[in-house]
């Protein structure tokens, strides 16, 4: 199926694995020009870069404003303005730490991590666009990724969740209405993906305790596949079939019901 995406330069951040590499694959493969940011791991897009003219990888810090500044013009010099961008990076600490626990370092952490970095690349990226020539904006869309842990909470892990549901809600919901100040038919959206099976979370659902709690709720009763979120997210940012949805959290997550907090043995059932 044509999206319309022939030409459209992408820029997707943490693109070097999971759901960023295949989202980077897919663009591509839709005719996109993709600039696939990574922070500290190339090796998965060493192969990705070498491929075609129209792929590139930049490395960058984006809980720092001028290499974030670096990675647009960067970007930009190469292929020109950046029409659709995709902010996935983030980090979730694997230790669970109630909130009486949690240092201040681990909360601040990962606040700066996930969302401030991405109200720098988001800011960026609309400074951009404001300069860009018309038929540019035409195509302009941001996708950001969030989590269920933003709509349900996360025991153990309040940084990470307070980080998503504020880019999930706070972040998508204002952007939505400043975006078409720069651009009349700019978009933003959000994906809320549940447990997707990435190198990481692979590793973490060997725990047989981990892929219960996973699946508990989940009526589909299995785990997603990177590519289930990258069709969503490819979807979402094309303008010709997704021209009039802006400001909406999709949630792809097989249809969760919420966080199983009990087990049976746990409110005294045997079963």
């Amino acid at each position: 199926m044509d999206l319309g995406l022939e030409g459209v330069h992408v820029l997707i951040t943490g693109a070097s694995g999971g759901i960023g590499l295949e989202t980077a694959e897919l663009f591509h493969n839709q005719g996109a020009i993709v600039t696939a940011h990574y922070h500290s791991s190339y090796a998965p897009l060493k192969r990705f870069e070498g491929l075609s003219a129209k792929r590139q990888a930049i490395k960058a810090d984006l809980t720092k404003e001028q290499e974030v500044i670096a990675l647009f013009k960067s970007a930009q010099s190469t292929y020109g303005p950046v029409q659709i961008l995709v902010i996935n990076h983030a980090i979730s600490v694997v230790e669970d730490a109630d909130l009486w626990e949690m240092s201040l370092d681990r909360w601040q952490n990962t606040i700066n991590t996930n969302l401030t970095s991405s109200f720098l690349v988001a800011r960026e990226y609309l400074r951009n666009l404001k300069i860009a020539s018309e038929d540019l904006k035409e195509k302009a869309a941001i996708v950001l990724i969030g989590s269920t842990a933003g709509k349900y909470g996360e025991a153990g892990h309040a940084d990470y969740a307070a980080s998503k549901s504020a880019m999930m809600y706070g972040l998508t919901m204002s952007l939505k209405n400043e975006i078409v100040k720069l651009a009349p038919r700019g978009r933003v959206n959000c994906i809320g993906p549940g447990w997707v099976r990435t190198p990481m979370a692979t590793e973490s659902l060997k725990n047989p305790n981990v892929a219960y709690a996973a699946l508990a709720t989940t009526p589909l009763k299995k785990i997603a596949e990177p590519r289930d979120i990258a069709t969503q997210i490819v979807l979402l940012s094309s303008n010709k079939v997704s021209g009039h949805v802006t400001g909406q959290v999709l949630m792809v997550e097989g249809g969760m019901e919420g966080r199983l907090l009990n087990k049976p043995k746990d409110v005294g059932i045997e079963l």
